[in-house]
């Protein structure tokens, strides 16, 4: 491939060249003179051949040289070969096959005369074909330096967005995170603070403040123990040597003792090991749906119902107290934190309640077993 830096002086060479050679077999003043003139033209010329005009007074003034150079000597017929080129180069469209045409007619004219038109024809046809063959290649080169230039600019666009989408995952990783530990601070730390509230405002008498002092010493473990575990993403301390069921039992009993509301767990279905996000989804459910039973219903029962089904598992847990008016945006944090671990799994989350008739509320989640 031709070094860039080289085309601009194969105009000169094509003239030199020759010219040099023909010298040296012959040392002719007209040959010396014509060549520095074509030479100078060409000089003279060089980044004025911009517009149509330029182009055409430069090949014109080139070629009459270069007829007269051929007319003393056939060596400077290889000039030709450039005018073939500078013709594309030079001139758009179908000017380029004009210029060609009349370099043609210069290169054949010290030929007789009964073989011009044949010479002429020939050159003709074969110059214009490899210009042609040319410009589509050219053609071909601009097509692929656009292509190119539009597949960097799409690789920036992509690298650009690829850049703004793991800053949004990055972003969402982030509120997901706050949203787990809202969730677990609110479902350990502050329901174990809630229970030893009402442990505290229960004590009438400090001589027999034993036992309630021993539940909120408990609590306290409890909770601290359950705060470190939301911190560092473990799973719930009932579930550390338990499946579901029983864990709901536990939890479940220690709530009853704390609260005095008797709460029985039942079990329908095969119960099985589920994946360890389900079982501590439910759990916490479970737990949140007691602490709001012991602050604000005021119940007498509670119903806890764990049901194992071929595709999903459901956690009801119904009590008979006060109930309150349900409505879309109804309860608080309690409830939103529930609503959206149940929904984090791709579940379902209802609450059916009204003034006087209790509350119940039901998880469904996928049933997902431990090795998914």
């Amino acid at each position: 491939m031709v070094n860039p830096r080289v085309w601009p002086a194969l105009p000169y060479l094509f003239i030199l060249l020759p010219a040099v050679f023909s010298l040296v077999r012959q040392w002719r003043p007209e040959v010396l003179a014509l060549t520095l003139a074509a030479v100078a033209w060409q000089w003279f010329m060089a980044g004025r051949t911009g517009r149509l005009a330029g182009a055409i007074a430069y090949v014109v003034v080139l070629l009459g040289l270069v007829a007269v150079l051929i007319r003393i000597d056939s060596l400077f017929m290889v000039i030709c070969l450039g005018g073939f080129i500078q013709s594309f180069l030079l001139l758009p469209g179908w000017w380029a096959y004009a210029g060609v045409a009349a370099t043609a007619a210069v290169l054949v004219s010290t030929r007789p005369w009964a073989q011009i038109p044949f010479s002429f024809l020939v050159a003709t046809l074969v110059a214009s074909a490899a210009g042609l063959a040319g410009q589509v290649i050219r053609s071909q080169n601009e097509s692929r330096k656009r292509m190119i230039a539009k597949l960097a600019a799409l690789g920036e666009e992509n690298a650009d967005l690829q850049a703004r989408l793991l800053t949004g995952a990055r972003e969402a990783g982030v509120l997901q995170e706050r949203q787990r530990l809202a969730r677990e601070i609110h479902d350990t730390i502050a329901q174990g603070l809630t229970g030893i509230l009402t442990q505290l405002e229960a004590i009438d008498d400090p001589a027999k403040a034993g036992p309630r002092l021993e539940t909120v010493r408990d609590l306290a473990r409890e909770s601290l123990a359950e705060a470190r575990r939301s911190v560092q993403a473990l799973r719930p301390a009932p579930l550390e040597q338990a499946q579901l069921s029983p864990a709901l039992e536990e939890v479940a009993g220690k709530w009853s003792r704390a609260s005095a509301v008797p709460a029985t767990v039942s079990v329908t279905g095969d119960a099985r090991p589920l994946h360890a996000d389900v079982e501590a989804t439910l759990l916490r459910v479970a737990q949140e749906a007691l602490a709001n039973v012991a602050k604000h219903a005021a119940a007498t029962r509670v119903g806890i119902t764990l049901s194992y089904m071929e595709d999903v598992v459901v956690l009801d847990v119904r009590d008979d107290g006060s109930g309150f008016r349900a409505s879309g945006t109804a309860g608080g944090f309690g409830l939103v934190a529930m609503r959206q671990r149940v929904t984090r799994l791709a579940g379902r989350f209802e609450v059916e309640t009204a003034p006087g008739q209790g509350t119940g509320i039901s998880a469904t989640v996928p049933a997902l077993g431990r090795e998914a």
